[in-house]
């Protein structure tokens, strides 16, 4: 199951750059699907130590687009009792810049997440190529 992939591919312990290369990997494997034709999404929810809690699928969409509903993964974060959320997405066009729509989309993410006390750590962009932090960019 997806618990158990996780576990075993970011190790609790170990330097932060094997941690975070680890959670990379993972998220890829996840949004990056065989066909690659439509736009997946995932979250992974934190505690305040930033320790893995769990993830989810937040959504597939098409092309150039996928729909989230903030319900759905606010509910799943307030359920854990997580403190930050890890957002990734795939372009599937092969740009691994963010849309305008990414752009407002993980704004209002962001406001909604601080109001109930959850930090949206990073919101990542993968392609197959290469992949786009939302935080680096300094668009969070």
């Amino acid at each position: 199951m997806v618990i158990a992939a996780l576990q075993s591919r970011v190790p609790a312990s170990g330097a932060p750059e094997d941690r975070l290369g680890a959670m990379i990997a993972y998220l890829r494997g996840i949004v990056i699907a065989p066909e690659g034709i439509r736009e997946r999404g995932h979250a992974i929810f934190v505690d305040a130590e930033r320790c893995w809690l769990g993830d989810t699928s937040i959504g597939v969409g098409n092309l150039n687009a996928l729909s989230l509903r903030m319900r759905t993964l606010f509910g799943e974060a307030l359920r854990l009792d997580a403190r930050g959320i890890i957002l990734a997405h795939n372009h599937p066009s092969g740009h691994c810049r963010p849309s305008g729509c990414d752009i407002a989309a993980t704004r209002r993410l962001a406001d909604v997440a601080r109001a109930l006390d959850i930090e949206l750590i990073d919101h990542l962009i993968f392609t197959r190529e290469a992949v786009y932090s939302m935080r680096a960019g300094g668009m969070l």
